[in-house]
């Protein structure tokens, strides 16, 4: 019965395929939203043998010699990890002045209560204290100083006041220049992880780069998600597809097993 877990293994990774996809299709309109996808790594026992475990005739052949599999029958599948995918999202009009789209690979850094993390989810709005906050109430932090306490770079702003945001996030009303607003990138952004909300968190903060930005700005303008709805359900398709097929392998191999423990049970 231990080599039910061969396509149980490859059931398992179908599943964990299935919910990923789902939760991307969930998120096809949230807005900055950048998908996952699944790296799956095979277990094979020929790569972990020396060789002198691999079997090797060593006296006269025998037709069963020439068809040793090495262990293949045993290949296990696993998840061997996700990435996120950073395309740009398509840019989307809105005409609020307080709607920010990321062109290029940047990300606003925003102060939220377990600390500063990064998003490129641009629907900005002002709480009462006229500071600039996302939909989920995190500040959205200045440029400027960027090596004083975080508190002290939130930007605030003045109520009532018509602002106008330029590429390079400088904050502008009729008095002049008020702020400028941090966007960042990063060395590696696939360093970044995933804490919900469409936030991001870097482990290392020498990943992050603050200076000679390809990022513009866009103001009025929010980045959609990059998630491609008729993809993404065709996946989910095939991967519903081949979690069936595994099924029928198991329930036929059980079958069998059953049918052979009968058949012993009558000598």
């Amino acid at each position: 019965m231990k080599n039910i877990w061969v396509p149980l293994s490859g059931q398992i990774a179908q599943q964990r395929k299935v919910e990923t996809i789902a939760n991307n299709v969930a998120n096809a309109n949230t807005i900055g939203f950048k998908k996952d996808q699944l790296v799956f790594k095979e277990h094979l026992t020929a790569l972990t043998k020396g060789v002198e475990d691999i079997h090797i005739p060593r006296n006269e052949f025998s037709p069963n010699d020439f068809y040793h599999t090495q262990g293949a029958e045993n290949a296990m599948v696993a998840v061997d990890g996700s990435f996120t995918v950073f395309e740009q999202g398509q840019l989307m009009p809105t005409n609020n002045p307080l709607d920010l789209g990321l062109q290029g690979d940047g990300f606003f850094e925003v102060l939220t209560p377990t600390g500063i993390r990064f998003t490129r989810r641009g629907n900005f709005n002002l709480n009462k204290d006229g500071e600039i906050v996302t939909d989920q109430g995190f500040k959205l932090l200045s440029s400027r100083n960027p090596n004083a306490a975080p508190e002290e770079r939130v930007i605030r702003v003045p109520n009532n006041l018509s602002l106008t945001i330029a590429q390079n996030g400088e904050i502008f009303s009729r008095e002049g220049v008020i702020d400028q607003l941090s966007v960042v990138e990063f060395k590696d952004k696939h360093a970044l992880r995933k804490e919900g909300s469409s936030l991001f968190i870097t482990p290392d903060q020498d990943n992050i780069i603050r200076n000679e930005l390809t990022t513009s700005v866009r103001q009025g303008f929010l980045e959609g998600s990059n998630v491609n709805a008729i993809e993404e359900m065709s996946e989910l398709i095939k991967a519903h597809r081949h979690f069936e097929s595994i099924q029928k392998a198991i329930n036929t191999y059980d079958q069998i097993s059953g049918k052979a423990a009968n058949e012993i049970g009558k000598f």
